[in-house]
């Protein structure tokens, strides 16, 4: 099994924590996490993948362990800037792309700033199309027609210990369940809780997203970067119907959605991902 590396690196002032492994001169994966883990979450897929390609995963600030400076631009649009550079100090030049949750957002709009480095896209439970946005949406849609204090302390409530555990288990079938380690909550949350102010704020800043669903849409019909789309169907807040949404846009896109898996994949359908991944990416090099 390929060792990891865990190391912190300076970007414009921040302080990046990241975990690496896999050859320093072997193609890259770039892997951007979700809400509300951060690079904790590709603790099994990098070493299975890491003896051909270099795999990266950086905690975003507020997130894991980097720094969380108050002055930080707290918005998808931050993050996306801050990995810019953090592959360029990295001296990373063209990379596949894993885009999940939170992670595809941020991932979206660093592919916009030059879509010349993306080598490929591993699609994985991150949404980019509102007509397939699932029910766990609405909470977040009463808030964005109505911003009032009411519904921002009504979603605020699951920034917590048990809301994290919800959002994670809340939706998938007792067998899969077991299969979802509690560390992936329980550990989070005690790095989360100094920055709730931080989660709130992007109940908002979620909305600015599906704004630039279009642009996001645009890239992938311009580009047809080589992409496989592995789901989770189990996911209130996308559902199957928004990973076949894609095809509209690549429609010679791999497609498998994994039976009885949520939005949590890597933690309960690991094994079956990494087969559909390493020859995707074989493919590519």
């Amino acid at each position: 099994m390929p060792s990891m590396a865990h190391r912190t690196i300076d970007v414009d002032g921040v302080q990046v924590f990241y975990r690496e492994a896999g050859p320093p001169d072997a193609p890259v994966l770039l892997l951007p996490h979700g809400y509300p883990s951060s690079s904790f979450q590709y603790r099994g897929l990098m070493p299975a993948l890491a003896d051909r390609w270099r795999v990266i995963a950086p905690d975003f600030p507020g997130f894991g362990y980097s720094e969380a400076p108050e002055d930080f631009e707290y918005t998808f649009g931050g993050y996306a800037e801050l990995l810019d550079k953090f592959v360029a100090a990295l001296g990373v030049k063209r990379f596949v792309l894993y885009l999940f949750d939170y992670g595809s957002q941020v991932g979206f709009q660093l592919a916009l700033k030059d879509p010349s480095r993306i080598a490929g896209l591993v699609i994985q439970n991150g949404d980019a199309y509102e007509e397939t946005l699932g029910p766990k949406y609405e909470p977040l849609r009463a808030y964005w027609e109505s911003p009032t204090e009411e519904h921002l302390v009504e979603l605020t409530k699951a920034v917590s210990a048990d809301g994290l555990r919800e959002e994670i288990l809340g939706e998938v079938p007792p067998e899969t369940a077991v299969r979802i380690s509690p560390d992936l909550w329980q550990l989070s949350w005690p790095l989360m809780e100094p920055h709730r102010d931080i989660m709130a704020g992007f109940f908002l800043e979620i909305l600015s997203s599906v704004r630039l669903y279009p642009r996001y849409q645009a890239f992938l019909r311009e580009y047809q970067p080589p992409t496989l789309i592995v789901w989770g169907p189990e996911d209130g807040y996308m559902p199957a119907e928004s990973a076949r949404a894609y095809l509209k846009d690549l429609p010679d896109a791999e497609l498998h959605l994994l039976e009885g898996g949520g939005h949590w994949l890597l933690e309960s359908h690991l094994d079956e991902t990494v087969a559909l991944i390493r020859p995707f990416l074989s493919r590519l090099t």
